[in-house]
């Protein structure tokens, strides 16, 4: 299977500070990346690479196998969408519009959108259940409601890859949930899903987990991996262990604190 987006020895700086050291990765169409590790790892600095934010001081970057940096940003944000760990958009602007924000690559800048444009925001919206806010203004939501609509545009792009920096920020429990059956339904559907995620029982839901620490990779692999379980446990401080449960979807995995 063809990667949609790798990273080859990648080494990345910030702030004159070294914060990923020789890292590689393929992120494959049909399959979701959960990408985990403690503050610091350098897990965001990584997200920013491979949406082409953060240039790298060493490697290579490649999507559909060309150099990233070689893509148009037009054409690279059609197929790459994107989700800040801080969430760019504030001020007093009404919801659909924010969503409406993630057409742009489509249309341009001076576009106006069109029936498939809102097509594309009205299922994103009601994915993430913020239809009902569609007509309030970004500054009068809650931070949950917020998130939700940031996680609307980003899906309104209906990108072939989608880079998630915290997506579960702010979002209660059911939310969290619903976040994870998204995750599971783009990819299923095709799309190449990373996420970094603080949650490490809805991460242990992935298809595969990438363990980073200090910059480094520590493990990647499936959550029943053993290396992969040893290596989320270590990093972490064995602050929790990882245990397999029945659930009426199957067994899973889930991070059990340890007192």
């Amino acid at each position: 299977m063809t990667a949609r987006l790798q990273a080859r020895d990648l080494h990345l700086r910030r702030g004159g500070r070294t914060v990923v050291q020789g890292l590689s990765l393929a992120l494959q169409p049909g399959q979701w990346l959960a990408i985990v590790g403690p503050n610091g790892a350098g897990k965001s600095s990584l997200l920013a690479a491979l949406a082409g934010l953060l240039p790298p001081v060493a490697g290579e970057l490649l999507l559909d196998g060309r150099p990233l940096a070689q893509w148009p940003a037009r054409e690279r944000a059609r197929r790459v969408a994107w989700l800040s760990q801080q969430g760019e958009a504030s001020g007093d602007i009404a919801v659909r519009d924010v969503v409406r924000l993630g057409r742009l690559p489509h249309q341009g800048l001076f576009g106006a959108p069109g029936p498939q444009d809102e097509a594309a925001v009205d299922a994103a919206m009601t994915e993430t259940e913020c239809g009902p806010l569609e007509g309030r203004r970004l500054d009068q939501l809650s931070g949950g409601e917020r998130q939700r609509v940031l996680l609307a545009r980003a899906l309104a792009v209906q990108a072939p890859v989608l880079l998630l920096d915290e997506p579960t920020t702010h979002l209660d429990a059911p939310h969290q949930q619903a976040l994870v059956r998204s995750l599971v339904a783009h990819a299923r559907a095709g799309a190449a899903v990373a996420a970094v995620l603080h949650e490490i029982t809805l991460a242990l839901a992935a298809d595969r987990l990438l363990v980073m620490q200090a910059g480094r990779l520590r493990a990647e692999g499936p959550p029943d991996s053993t290396e992969v379980r040893a290596a989320l446990a270590e990093v972490f401080g064995h602050a929790f262990t990882i245990e397999r449960i029945p659930s009426p979807a199957g067994a899973r995995w889930v991070a059990v604190p340890v007192p």
